[in-house]
């Protein structure tokens, strides 16, 4: 990396499907502005995603979309690392060791783990009992400074720690350990059609959420749909407007536009006006996004190209990590 004075960042996405309008705004939108203060390692964390069932060909189409995207958020990939999850296989050889140092009832511990296995109670695997296991290896390995998590993942991040102190409390000062990455809030954005709930792409409905690849008819559609109220004003109030507060959160990352200047724009128009010009942002917000991905996926060559370029810089590191966890632990390599 450039900089060696430079804080690492790690920050992994798993290709379970397109990201959403959400996760653009929440914190894709910002990994650019990141990458130019830190010293950036983003992945796509396809060994995750097998937790869950998926078609084999589905799982490898998104990923290879997925690792496109990356670069077409502007990540340069001469400047960060952009890898893919499994194509580094210190991981998995980590996780195991990680494993072994890691408490059963501290691994019982995990929501996320209650919560996924009520929600897939036909496989109810032990990779989704130790996924965090994982993760604390993704992280660990890179000596990473930060990681930027949601409160969905806090607790797996505490796991990573709880881990490395134990780790390095039997052999020295071994494994980095991070802490959370306190970013420039994004966007909070919200169901479109139940306001109250996160954005999510396995909403049932879908005209629920936006996807980053939706076509811009599409996006006027589920704007145009989105839950308001019967008030017909504009203003900010996530208690009594959730619907209207929503698209104005969407509509201020797009343009920005602060709450007071949107109130005062809408002032007197109905929610037809209101949700025309959200729809128009997030298009115009979108299109260079779309574009630019659109024409990173035409050029395969390319893509697998920097995918094996990126892997193989992230192994370097990786390797460093591992071959002194290994020597503490006693492993014998030749």
């Amino acid at each position: 990396m450039e900089n060696a004075e430079k804080r690492t960042v790690l920050s992994f996405i798993q290709p379970t499907g397109t990201p959403t309008l959400g996760n653009y705004l929440g914190a894709l939108k910002n990994w650019a502005d990141m990458a130019r203060e830190y010293d950036c390692l983003f992945g796509a964390a396809d060994l995750h995603s097998l937790t869950i069932r998926m078609e084999p060909s589905v799982l490898r189409r998104n990923t290879f979309e997925l690792y496109a995207l990356l670069i077409a958020l502007g990540l340069d990939p001469e400047k960060n690392i952009l890898f893919v999850q499994s194509h580094v296989s210190q991981h998995a050889v980590l996780a195991w060791i990680l494993n072994c140092y890691t408490q059963f009832g501290e691994a019982s511990r995990m929501t996320q783990f209650k919560e996924k296995s009520a929600n897939h109670q036909d496989n109810v695997n032990v990779g989704l009992f130790s996924y965090p296991v994982l993760m604390a290896a993704d992280i660990l390995l890179y000596a990473a400074d930060y990681v930027p998590v949601g409160e969905d993942q806090r607790q797996h991040l505490e796991l990573t720690r709880n881990i490395a102190d134990r780790f390095n409390g039997l052999y020295g000062d071994v494994l980095t350990v991070p802490e959370p990455f306190i970013r420039k809030r994004g966007a909070r954005v919200s169901s479109l059609q139940e306001p109250t709930k996160k954005m999510s792409k396995s909403d049932p409905n879908a005209k629920s959420y936006i996807l980053l690849n939706d076509k811009p008819d599409s996006i006027v559609k589920k704007i145009k749909s989105a839950v308001t109220d019967s008030e017909a004003a504009v203003y900010y109030d996530a208690e009594k407007k959730p619907g209207v507060t929503n698209l104005m959160e969407i509509y201020s990352a797009c343009t920005g536009s602060g709450y007071e200047q949107i109130e005062e724009d809408f002032r007197g128009k109905g929610y037809g006006d209101f949700k025309s010009a959200v729809a128009e942002a997030v298009v115009e917000e979108l299109r260079p996004l779309q574009e630019e991905w659109a024409r990173l996926l035409k050029d395969k060559a390319y893509i697998e190209a920097t995918a094996k370029a990126g892997a193989e810089k992230a192994s370097k590191i990786a390797n460093r990590t591992l071959a002194k966890v290994m020597k503490k632990v006693g492993i014998w390599r030749v």
